[in-house]
């Protein structure tokens, strides 16, 4: 078996891969491929050098089975890179918020600069063998840099978002030749179809390159390139064990007891705007309109761990959360009940699991989403005699799995109030027999397409993809 080489733009240490919002699904994917196929981890330590520019060594570290190497970034290369092109322009454009999207040359290059020092100082470590996974819209153009240095093995590429339509997408400043550089991996791959289907049309219809729906298979200039579709799961074994633990369980009596006669419905998002979270607590605030008399049925509980907190569009949304929330249970808290609990903090998998498990309702209502594995996680810890109800975004990607007519997930419109609302009523007065019925049309998925499933399809077909 081929070595793996992946590269991200954040390397989790071991004592945060555990904890929501440290690096999310990904921390725990990437770690999992990496016990399995040995090789390393390599990308940006998370901390900024005192060099005006970035040509610090690397750190090479071995821990719980898995090989890291990281490199600091300087301040300059955070805020042009990082904080700007990445999470200021990519960020939004690709979850279609062309309101928020800033274009800026500086920026621009700063993202191409880091791009280069990201393939400068992992080249050396790539064997003639290895397969290169390389992960997300932090390092579009990095397969051609690799390229550039000769890297001439199978090199992928994995986007964790969606891709935009091309409408959208071409109001992006050099769009294209963004575009040409995705070309040089072997193997390109999304969460669904959907984003699939945007990034083919663009390849078509702007630079008229031969873009197969049925294969994703793309000819353009004398290359061939494959794009397919690649749902991330969880790591259903882990999962389950730290479902298993003292802490979940502590956890889970913890939520119990706190609530006391009241059905607890959760929500677990990073702190970012397209996590719908003013939009969500909108649509809580209208079943409370529509239904005062069940203030006492319902408790939600919003865990929003802070992320980006050095983007101004990210302190936003934190500030319309606060006070939204805090309108709500202003109207509507008594003595001994407040309606809405919002935590800005994480908690370890086994935590989540027990506050899973005591919820009777997951919202999970982005406005945009790749995937979305909160919503994978919290049907994975009901109970199968007594579970809970998840109520899903058609627009996040997990609906295209979990939310069937009838079946599954309830499936809402984010941006609906009413919406939300209504399916929070169904919810609360949902019958034991359907909430069974729509938790095992879920939770087969989710048991067999696992984190494991969605490593092993990727690298075999990027092992094939010459």
């Amino acid at each position: 078996m081929s070595r793996l080489i992946v590269i991200s733009n954040r390397v989790a240490t071991p004592d945060a891969r555990g904890v929501t919002g440290a690096q999310g699904g990904l921390a725990g994917a990437l770690t999992a491929a990496l016990k399995d196929h040995g090789g390393i981890w390599f990308g940006w330590s998370g901390q900024e050098s005192e060099e005006e520019e970035s040509v610090g060594t690397m750190q090479l570290r071995r821990a719980d089975g898995v090989t890291t190497a990281t490199i600091d970034l300087s301040p300059r290369d955070v805020e042009e890179y990082y904080n700007g092109y990445a999470n200021a322009t990519l960020w939004p454009l690709f979850h279609y918020r062309l309101d928020l999207t800033r274009y800026e040359v500086e920026t621009a290059k700063g993202y191409e600069r880091v791009n280069q020092h990201f393939a400068e100082s992992v080249t050396p470590l790539i064997e003639p063998e290895d397969l290169v996974w390389v992960h997300d819209y932090h390092l579009l153009p990095l397969g051609e840099r690799l390229r550039a240095l000769g890297i001439a093995n199978r090199v992928g590429f994995f986007l964790h978002i969606p891709w935009p339509p091309t409408r959208l997408f071409v109001s992006l400043p050099d769009h294209e030749e963004l575009v040409r550089s995705l070309l040089a991996y072997d193997l390109i791959g999304f969460q669904t179809g959907e984003w699939r289907e945007s990034f083919l049309h663009y390849c078509r219809e702007e630079l008229g390159a031969e873009a197969d729906d049925a294969t994703g298979t793309i000819r353009f200039e004398g290359k061939t390139v494959i794009a397919r579709t690649y749902p991330i799961g969880i790591d259903w074994e882990h999962f389950q064990t730290q479902g298993r633990t003292e802490e979940a369980r502590i956890a889970e009596q913890r939520l119990r007891s706190s609530t006391r006669d009241r059905t607890a419905m959760i929500g677990v998002d990073r702190l970012d705007y397209s996590k719908g979270l003013p939009e969500r607590i909108d649509g809580i605030a209208r079943f409370f309109d529509q239904h005062p008399d069940r203030v006492r049925d319902l408790v939600f509980i919003q865990i929003a761990p802070p992320s980006r907190e050095d983007v101004k569009s990210y302190q936003d949304i934190r500030a319309l959360l606060e006070q939204k929330a805090g309108q709500i249970n202003g109207a509507r808290s008594e003595v001994d009940l407040v309606p809405i609990r919002y935590v800005n903090r994480g908690y370890s998998h086994a935590e989540l699991f027990g506050f899973f498990r005591a919820a009777k309702i997951g919202l999970v209502t982005p406005l945009r989403d790749g995937m979305n594995l909160v919503a994978k996680e919290y049907v994975a810890a009901q109970d199968p005699e007594d579970p809970g109800v998840l109520i899903l975004s058609r627009f996040a990607g997990a609906s295209q799995q979990l939310g069937a007519e009838e079946q599954g997930a309830l499936l809402v419109n984010s941006y609906s109030p009413d919406d939300i609302s209504q399916a929070i009523r169904l919810a609360l007065d949902m019958p034991l027999s359907e909430r069974k019925s729509r938790y095992e049309a879920m939770v087969g998925t989710i048991r067999e397409d696992t984190v494991q499933e969605w490593t092993r399809r990727f690298c075999e077909d990027l092992a094939a993809s010459r």
